[in-house]
């Protein structure tokens, strides 16, 4: 285009047409002026002669110079553009529609050491920015990434070329293209190390106790009791020293400590080594001594990350003890949780809890009991405990129960056709539904886990929520229990009903088929007295013995089919070995009425072979593949399950997986123990 060509238009072209509307206006005016006035007239029209004869000799003077310098600016304007982002302060560049870079400015070539002639792919250089995270719309994609010792932050935008292609003389685009990408490199590299610098100086607040205070004290003299104190106080205040830390003593067993965000990671790093630490300290002391932590971080305020710290504690110690609790706003992580704890001599909790229960059934008119999912026989005998006390306060009480599962067949027909007892004794899910009310007690018993129980929704619509249990909490609780009594040192459900009845009234008697149930449900969880024993196992199993269990008609209730037994033999026979000292096996479950009862007594048996510390066995039921975990002492079974999504005791646990099969469930199961170990956790 030449400048003789070269034309006024749009915007510019209406606005230099404004000297011919004044000169209009001035010709009809003085036409006006005439006709009022000819003299008037003729000495505007003067005027008007001279202003358009001005008008008219700047237009045609200046037109060509401004045309000129238009068509100047008109034609440097594609190279300042140019300029401007070549020497762009934030590396930029442009690619094609399949991610190969068209063209980038210098310090994007500076950043990546290619010249403009490299038109590659962008995930060769930057493997972050694959070509299936391409955005699809005008939303930016985002990707961060580091390079050469720094991290950066990648901004990809999608730009349509029928908006700017018509105003741009940078690229030479193909037609066939309808779209290109923008990129642009942002340096994060101190903003993030800010950003960490400020996580890190953020004070995490902490409470420590001694699990068995007590009952180390018990275990050694007058005289070396204030040096045991002494060490204790030293080793946990030089540990909290060492990572800059502040100790402050609260009572007698109890500690409260400050610490950065920066030493936490260290702290968890090294799983706590306190709790490990403090057990070395023994001056005479028969027992072990044990410390439960309970770390809050991340608060919004101090208030808030104090309260994590409490919540922490509590969950430390429902779980049972020696091990270290961390929460924050997103999440809880466990550590520690090795040792056994220990039980309890004193049944004053078993007495207030057993009250505060009489309470809330005398002031209310009818109990729902419910347990966990696949009812066993200790889900099956606590409830039938906890019916019992209802009974005797002559309310109406209900059993919420899985009548499919085969396990507790047996007792579910002691009860059935029983003048003794309620025709409506044991009900369903649509029964619950009608009978809830304000004025119901729901008991949940053998599980703390709402997502567990027999029927969810109920805890939903229940404003009195009773939970007994020996399970060790995890982070999912039933939230809005009335009354929560939770004692990992139980051998079992069964157990807690049995010493709750002694202190419920008077006048509370068992019939023989309800000890029997109850007497049952111990045996199996204790692997007939085996495993998880405790004195007051055996005190609950003698008051079960006076009401009338007879262990003789228990075992022939507890006996297996044929089809079982050799389910279970062929567990054991084809169990792996893994790791030297871990058996895991899969349950054929063909044809079993209940393969989860069968595997649990599978994985018993199988603690029975030398070196083996821990058993699992794998079987599919309802369409889930549940594991069944068990161990003597050395190994956690539970924390291993609750890496799985599962949970229990330390001994005795399991899980369930959706959407797998056997095979596949062990391989993850594997990969996990492997994962555990590699990190120390067991």
């Amino acid at each position: 285009m030449t400048k003789s060509k070269a034309k006024y238009s749009g915007r510019l072209k209406f606005y230099l047409q404004w000297p011919i509307f004044v000169a209009l206006l001035l010709i009809l005016m003085t036409i006006t002026v005439c006709s009022v006035d000819l003299y008037s007239g003729l000495i505007v029209l003067c005027f008007t002669v001279v202003c358009l004869i001005v008008m008219a000799v700047l237009f045609f003077l200046y037109k060509p110079r401004v045309m000129a310098d238009l068509v100047a600016f008109a034609s440097q304007y594609g190279q300042v553009q140019k300029q401007m982002l070549d020497e762009f302060s934030i590396p930029y560049g442009i690619l094609d529609l399949d991610g190969k870079v068209i063209w980038m400015n210098q310090h994007m070539r500076m950043l990546l050491e290619k010249s403009n002639r490299y038109h590659k792919s962008i995930t060769n250089l930057i493997p972050q920015i694959s070509a299936d995270r391409f955005p699809d719309s005008r939303e930016p994609a985002t990707f961060e990434f580091r390079m050469n010792e720094r991290s950066y932050r990648a901004e990809l935008k999608k730009l349509q070329i029928d908006e700017w292609h018509a105003s741009t003389d940078l690229l030479s685009i193909p037609e066939e293209q309808c779209y290109l990408y923008t990129l642009y490199i942002f340096d994060i590299t101190d903003l993030k190390n800010a950003l960490r610098a400020n996580e890190e100086q953020r004070l995490v607040v902490g409470l420590i106790y001694i699990d068995n205070y007590d009952e180390v004290l018990e275990s050694i003299d007058d005289v070396r009791r204030s040096l045991l104190l002494a060490l204790i106080d030293r080793k946990i205040d030089k540990f909290i020293g060492s990572h800059n830390g502040i100790m402050k003593k609260l009572d007698k067993d109890k500690y409260y400590i400050i610490i950065k965000q920066k030493y936490l990671e260290v702290l968890e790093t090294n799983r706590f080594s306190l709790l490990e630490d403090v057990k070395t300290v023994n001056i005479g002391n028969d027992m072990k001594l044990t410390l439960s932590i309970g770390i809050g971080a991340n608060g919004t305020s101090y208030v808030e990350t104090y309260e994590f710290a409490h919540a922490a504690i509590e969950l430390a110690l429902a779980r049972g003890g020696d091990q270290a609790v961390v929460k924050d706003n997103n999440s809880i992580s466990y550590y520690g949780g090795k040792s056994q704890q220990i039980e309890k001599s004193t049944r004053v909790k078993a007495r207030v809890k057993a009250q505060a229960l009489r309470e809330f059934i005398i002031a209310r008119d009818d109990v729902i009991v419910m347990g966990h999912k696949v009812t066993d026989i200790d889900t099956f005998g606590a409830a039938i405990g906890i019916y019992r006390a209802a009974r005797v306060l002559g309310k109406r009480a209900y059993i919420l129960i899985d009548e499919n599962s085969a396990s507790i067949r047996p007792y579910l027909n002691m009860f059935r056709g029983n003048k003794d007892y309620e025709e409506d004794m044991f009900i369903n899910r649509r029964d619950a539904d009608e009978l809830i009310d304000a004025n119901t007690v729901l008991v949940v018993v053998d599980t703390n886990r709402p997502g567990n129980t027999e029927y969810p929704e109920l805890l939903e619509r229940s404003k009195t929520i009773a939970v007994f249990d020996h399970h060790r909490q995890s982070s999912d609780v039933i939230k809005n229990a009335t009354l929560s009594y939770i004692e990992p040192f139980a051998s079992s459900a069964c157990e807690m009903v049995a010493e709750i009845l002694q202190y419920f009234d008077d006048g509370v008697k068992l019939t023989a088929i309800e000890a029997d149930c109850l007497y049952a449900g111990i045996l199996v969880d204790t692997n007939n007295f085996v495993a998880k024993t405790g004195v007051r196992t055996f005190e609950a199993a003698a008051y079960l013995r006076r009401c009338g269990a007879d262990t003789t008609r228990v075992r022939k209730l507890m006996r297996n089919d044929m089809a079982s037994y050799k389910a279970r033999a062929e567990a054991v026979r084809h169990a792996e070995v893994f790791m030297d000292c871990y058996a895991v096996s899969i349950l054929p479950s063909g044809s079993l009425d209940s393969p989860t009862t069968i595997a649990a007594q599978a994985a018993n048996e199988l603690l029975n072979i030398t070196g083996v510390k821990a058993s699992f066995v794998l079987t599919d039921y309802n369409h889930q593949i549940y594991i069944s975990a068990r161990s003597i002492d050395e190994i956690n079974v539970q924390i291993i399950m609750e890496r799985m999504g599962g949970g229990g005791h330390m001994n005795i646990a399991g899980a369930q997986l959706k959407d797998v099969t056997p095979e596949e469930a062990k391989e993850t199961l594997k990969e996990t123990i492997q994962t555990m170990t590699n990190e120390g956790a067991i």
